[in-house]
């Protein structure tokens, strides 16, 4: 059984030796890196998986990015990932746990009425269109970095208020 806890709790060390254990020792090259480059992760959103022993199994972390529409607004929106768990730990639920401990907080967050923002993600399409993460309304979109457009997926509300077509980066607004 998995016990989640504030990401914030969790020794900047240990997520740091996570992330390279699960994603290897090139991930900073990755396009999602560039997309937030220079933003600090949402401590509101973001939590760490312990196992039964309190081990460090999994972290998620999400951040304010946005997309910036060919006239040049930008839509703010939320961007999750990466969602790591512990090589060797994957399969026993640590992943499925951090994101409904990150999805259930956005949605939460918003009990005053409003939309939650749109959220954004780099993932396996067959594994993150159950929390509804879709590529559908983001095939105009582009990145700073090679990726691949059937894996960059979006979840919203009201997937009618997205922009066909922009470049995704740092949310250099108003934290969200």
């Amino acid at each position: 059984m998995a016990t989640i806890v504030p990401l914030s709790a969790i020794d900047p060390a240990l997520v740091e030796e996570l992330l390279d254990a699960a994603f290897g020792d090139g991930r900073h090259a990755r396009t999602a890196y560039r997309i937030r480059e220079g933003m600090d992760w949402l401590e509101a959103l973001s939590f760490a998986a312990l196992d039964d022993e309190d081990y460090l199994v999994g972290t998620i972390q999400l951040w304010p990015v946005a997309l910036t529409d060919p006239k040049g607004r930008a839509h703010p929106m939320i961007m999750v990932g990466p969602v790591a768990v512990m090589p060797g730990r994957q399969g026993e639920g640590f992943g499925k746990a951090l994101m409904a401990a990150s999805l259930g907080a956005i949605d939460a967050g918003f009990d005053d009425g409003a939309a939650p923002l749109p959220q954004v993600m780099i993932g396996d399409p067959d594994y993150y269109d159950r929390w509804g993460f879709l590529a559908d309304h983001t095939q105009g979109w582009h990145c700073p970095g090679p990726f691949e457009k059937h894996r960059l997926l979006a979840r919203s509300g009201n997937p009618a208020i997205l922009p066909g077509e922009g470049m995704l980066g740092p949310w250099m607004g108003t934290q969200v």
